[in-house]
């Protein structure tokens, strides 16, 4: 079994994950707002790593409350409240409560690479932003 065949049953099974390596992974440019990949993908949660390529304009997920973990990049965020824009760094830890209206609208240096844990599973199709006209659900994510 070589080394992606055996990623993908560990996707089924859980297991160990590189994520440096999953990270270094991510494609330098994407048509989409954001590129993510499945580390594993069960109806009752899944776990994700993604990376965002542009600002992320207000949105939420009606499915599903979003944990991010920061694994690399800088920029700002808001939940809720765009007066409350905060800044986001490595080692940060972010909780955007299901419907909750959140952005990235500044990234201030690449790559910005987040470990993502969904519950229950984030569908790749659950994104509405605030204003249509920011976007749709498959000019939001792709996956590698």
């Amino acid at each position: 079994m070589n080394d992606e065949e055996h990623l993908m049953t560990l996707n089924r099974t859980g297991g160990r994950f590189d994520l440096n390596k999953i990270a270094a992974a991510f494609p330098e440019t994407a048509d989409t707002m954001l590129l993510d990949t499945y580390l594993t993908d069960k109806p009752e949660a899944s776990i994700r790593v993604f990376r965002i390529y542009r600002d992320v304009p207000p949105h939420y997920h009606t499915q599903c409350d979003e944990v991010l973990h920061v694994l690399s990049g800088t920029g700002t965020f808001w939940i809720g409240d765009p007066k409350k824009e905060a800044p986001f760094a490595p080692g940060h830890l972010l909780v955007f409560p299901r419907r909750a209206v959140h952005a990235v609208p500044r990234i201030l240096s690449h790559p910005v690479i987040f470990l993502a844990i969904d519950t229950p599973r984030r569908a790749p199709d659950d994104v509405v932003f605030v204003d249509p006209a920011d976007g749709t659900p498959s000019g939001f994510i792709a996956g590698i």
